[in-house]
């Protein structure tokens, strides 16, 4: 099978966060949050947003405050790498993380939320209770600001999109600190879901991103992802 490469298959359809405008666009009552893993899937998001159980994970989720769909989506492309590594207690198998000081190129689902909706799913991500409102300026200033040493408290702004700060989370450590550990079949699925709704991938394109990501690639192949995805298309 040919290398997948970024550039040919999301450039057409996926917009770039503008990092230039980052400590200049301080409004942070609307972000757009960056999800790159499983919360790319609108249903899967839903579960934070709403609260539930999502197919194939393990937790329920409490939901946020505000339980509205995000004001819009939209696909983009970030600098730095997706891998997986650690164990989720959600599905097994290895978790999403975004390593921003790496060269490349992520694809991510942008939503725009509130800034407490934001807030609220990064409390959900670390299994506490939502309810307390991130000041987000000294990320937005800075560009990373790590609150604390759970896997998903390192927050990542990435820059700005039609004047809103784009926003992540992820590990306070990078990609080659921690073994890979490749994602179980039920995660991944939802991972290419969200992929292929924001970003028009075919399910070819979409297994070859997947598999080729570091941790993945210790135990999925691109024909063995594509062969999972045909299995539940």
């Amino acid at each position: 099978m040919t290398a997948w490469r970024m550039g040919a298959a999301a450039d057409s359809a996926a917009y770039r966060a503008n990092p230039g405008t980052r400590r200049r666009d301080r409004r942070t009552d609307l972000v757009w949050y960056a999800a790159y893993g499983s919360n790319m899937s609108l249903t899967r998001l839903r579960t934070y947003l709403r609260g539930g159980h999502p197919d194939g994970g393990a937790l329920t989720l409490p939901g946020c405050r505000n339980r509205s769909d995000p004001i819009r989506s939209a696909p983009l492309l970030l600098p730095g790498l997706l891998y997986f590594a650690t164990e989720s207690l959600t599905w097994t198998g290895g978790r999403a993380f975004y390593d921003p000081g790496c060269r490349g190129e992520i694809a991510v689902h942008a939503h725009l939320l509130t800034t407490a909706q934001f807030s609220d799913i990064v409390a959900q991500e670390m299994y506490r209770a939502p309810g307390a409102e991130l000041d987000l300026t000294g990320v937005i200033d800075r560009g990373t600001i790590t609150l604390g040493t759970g896997r998903y408290e390192t927050l990542v702004c990435a820059g700005t999109y039609d004047g809103h700060p784009v926003l992540s989370f992820t590990a306070p450590w990078r990609y080659r600190d921690v073994p890979g550990n490749p994602p179980a079949a039920a995660y991944l699925r939802y991972l290419a879901a969200g992929l292929r709704a924001a970003h028009g991938w075919s399910i070819r394109t979409t297994a070859g991103y997947l598999a080729t990501r570091p941790g993945a690639d210790r135990g999925w192949t691109p024909d063995s992802v594509h062969a999972l995805l045909r299995a539940g298309h």
